[in-house]
């Protein structure tokens, strides 16, 4: 069983940024990744891949899925929840990134979700944090657990850009590698209230904005008729 509950915030903006370095061991870390590469059944496409275990992410409404079933969280992923929430996460999402992968920069709804955490395995990677023309740089490095809360969660996109290198703060050029990352997210219980109508969706539906909204069942048929044809 990992060790839990020794978050601390890191001492950077945004705040509420929180870190537990080595949240598994080396030796955990290895095992994890040869389930992942030999055991499980991964969408066969290339860039980044996701597996979605508990519910799924509808982005129709922009809440969880009612026509896709509850996936249980298998043996493997159970010890690795962190216990510094009160119930457990109701989405948790396994993502694999191949050298020079990226994920745009985003926020994660504010409507469905509330805390978000995840655990990087594998190589390590530079994530960008964006609020207006400030950014921000935080090396994810392996074995880490990261919870976002405050400006971090909801004030500050995150995303990592798709690159074969990184450059460190020292000048030092480190190439990617394989990296898998676990995100975990809590259903919010009732509507935020941050009043971010640049990244809150809630907000944003208060003042009559609507976004683009397709369900992972559209996206997976678009895709698959891309393969078909040979797109994408």
């Amino acid at each position: 069983m990992p060790p839990q509950g020794h978050m601390h915030e890191l001492p950077i903006q945004p705040r509420g940024l929180f870190w537990h370095e080595d949240f598994i061991t080396p030796e955990h870390e290895a095992r994890l990744i040869s389930l992942f590469q030999t055991e499980l059944q991964w969408p066969d496409r290339n860039g980044r891949i996701s597996l979605h275990y508990g519910y799924t992410f509808d982005y129709k409404t922009f809440g969880l899925d009612p026509d896709i079933p509850y996936k249980e969280f298998p043996s493997w992923l159970q010890p690795l929840i962190p216990t510094t929430e009160t119930r457990p996460p109701e989405q948790v999402c396994l993502q694999y990134y191949p050298p020079g992968a990226g994920i745009p920069p985003h926020v994660d709804t504010h409507m469905a979700y509330d805390q978000l955490y995840a655990l990087s395995l594998g190589a390590p990677v530079m994530m960008q944090f964006r609020r207006g023309d400030d950014q921000v740089e935080v090396d994810l490095a392996p074995r880490s657990m990261m919870q976002l809360t405050g400006d971090a969660r909801l004030h500050w996109t995150h995303g990592i850009k798709k690159r074969k290198t990184d450059t460190l703060a020292d000048g030092i050029v480190r190439p990617r590698a394989d990296r898998w990352s676990i995100t975990y997210r809590w259903v919010r219980e009732g509507e935020c209230e941050c009043g971010d109508v640049d990244l809150c969706d809630v907000a944003q539906r208060r003042i009559g904005i609507e976004k683009e909204k397709r369900s992972v069942k559209e996206m997976a048929a678009k895709a698959a008729e891309e393969l078909a044809s040979g797109g994408g």
